[in-house]
């Protein structure tokens, strides 16, 4: 495994968490109407977003 293979793993799977961390926020909001939630939820899937834009320009800055 190449150090290139081993950094495209960890940030997609970095993209992965922070997506499922963004709906469980989402979900916590929704069954108790705190309002961080929504500010957390919304803050967790701007960097799973973030992340996934930079693993796309990654994927086509290593072919």
């Amino acid at each position: 495994m190449t150090l290139r293979t081993a950094h495209k793993i960890l940030i997609s799977t970095a993209v992965v968490f922070f997506f499922g961390f963004a709906l469980w926020e989402l979900r916590n909001y929704l069954e108790t109407g705190n309002s961080w939630a929504v500010l957390s939820s919304l803050l967790y899937l701007s960097v799973a977003i973030g992340f996934g834009l930079y693993l796309g320009s990654l994927k086509r800055w290593l072919k």
